[in-house]
């Protein structure tokens, strides 16, 4: 089961943070304090919870991005904003799951996520949206 569930971690990462991101991930940091509670992070997180099967890795990644923009997480979101990119998520959906933030958390929030997204989509020669 342990060999399986790092299997699942190293691909599912790979899908969603292989590219893209001008940034270093959080496990990065996380194994600067803690080798051992990094990996059992990364092994919930990525490997059995974005694994899982009831939502897609897009649906996944939405919900990641209006949660993070929502939180105001800028580099957060930038991350996830490159994974939701990286799995087919569309462009115009996330911009407008940025737009339903203001509903909950108020249009700064929007403003700082729409920042973060144009930023993003720059880095990565997606911008304007198409």
């Amino acid at each position: 089961m342990s060999d399986e569930i790092v299997k699942r971690t190293q691909e599912t990462a790979k899908t969603l943070f292989g590219k893209g991101a001008k940034m270093d991930p959080p496990y990065l940091m996380w194994r600067e304090f803690d080798k051992d509670l990094a990996n059992e992070f990364s092994k919930f997180i990525t490997g059995n919870l974005y694994s899982r099967t009831v939502l897609t890795i897009q649906e996944r990644q939405m919900a990641a991005c209006a949660m993070m923009a929502a939180l105001r997480a800028a580099g957060e979101l930038k991350l996830h904003v490159n994974a939701a990119l990286n799995v087919g998520c569309d462009p115009r959906k996330l911009a407008e799951i940025f737009f339903q933030v203001a509903t909950y958390a108020g249009m700064p929030a929007v403003n700082e996520a729409l920042e973060v997204y144009r930023e993003v989509l720059k880095e990565r020669g997606e911008w304007p949206i198409k």
